[in-house]
């Protein structure tokens, strides 16, 4: 009997491994069948993509990755198929896509580019930045954090560059409302704007004419301390600014008038020169 009982463990322990062999077996034929199945959709969806086709190539993509999560296969397919939207302006689909992409393959290497291409959407995706600072804010916010995270790479090289845009566009967007009220002769709210861009967005184009705005409003409105206190700051930092020789209009009533004879005894003086030189050819 106990011979018997060996034999049948031992029979059973083959019948168990050469089950598992043939599960293995099974699994692995399986795998490949989906990995190959994953290849043949990635490659389709390239194919889209160069075509033109994007919306098929997102979708072809997106099967790949769901076909095959585990492979290495997985995130490329699923950033293919963000860079897909990108490349046609479905930003929105585009940023759904990317921000997955950084939840689930946070570890990725290719996560920097995924943040990069993330701030590109919202970046490109401004449609009019003098009703809507949403877009230019969400891109300034990333760009700011890829300049954090991954400094000394191209990424945040050129992250920096876009800021220094998006500051002006953001300034841009003050003097725009600034100058409104001041057509709607609402001091204190375009005060306020001028000084924004002065105090926020020091480093822009537009500090120098929020100056001469800040010099001109207080001038009009009596306080003649505040409006001469920023004609000495215009002065002394942009004395070969346009906006600096301006605000002399703003003291000087008489300013306007000297300018203009100058300009028309300049013109003048030009035309005598001319037609001497035409005398001697």
């Amino acid at each position: 009997m106990e011979i018997v009982k060996k034999i049948i463990i031992l029979t059973l322990c083959l019948l168990l491994y050469s089950c598992g062999n043939t599960d293995n077996k099974i699994s692995t034929i399986g795998e490949k069948d989906i990995e190959n199945q994953m290849i043949d959709s990635f490659n389709e969806g390239y194919k889209s993509l160069l075509e033109g086709d994007v919306l098929y190539a997102a979708k072809k993509f997106s099967e790949a990755e769901l076909l095959f999560p585990q492979s290495e296969w997985a995130p490329k397919s699923a950033l293919m198929a963000a860079y897909a939207y990108y490349s046609h302006d479905y930003y929105f689909d585009a940023i759904y896509e990317l921000e997955r992409f950084i939840k689930v393959y946070p570890t990725h290497s290719n996560v920097r580019y995924a943040t990069y291409l993330l701030a590109m959407c919202y970046y490109e995706n401004i449609i009019n930045e003098k009703k809507d600072l949403k877009p230019l804010l969400k891109a300034k916010s990333i760009f700011e954090s890829i300049k954090k995270k991954y400094p000394n790479t191209d990424f945040a090289l050129d992250a920096k560059y876009k800021i220094y845009l998006i500051e002006d566009q953001l300034a841009a967007k003050e003097m725009y409302i600034g100058k409104h009220y001041i057509k709607k002769e609402k001091w204190v709210p375009a005060i306020n704007r001028f000084k924004t861009v002065i105090e926020k967005h020091e480093t822009t184009i537009y500090v120098e004419e929020a100056l001469h705005r800040l010099v001109e409003i207080y001038y009009i409105i009596g306080l003649m301390e505040e409006s001469q206190k920023y004609a000495s700051v215009l002065g002394y930092n942009y004395q070969s600014s346009r906006w600096y020789e301006n605000y002399y209009v703003v003291f000087n009533k008489d300013y306007e008038k000297i300018i203009s004879k100058k300009k028309k005894k300049s013109k003048k003086r030009n035309f005598i020169i001319r037609k001497f030189k035409a005398l001697l050819e």
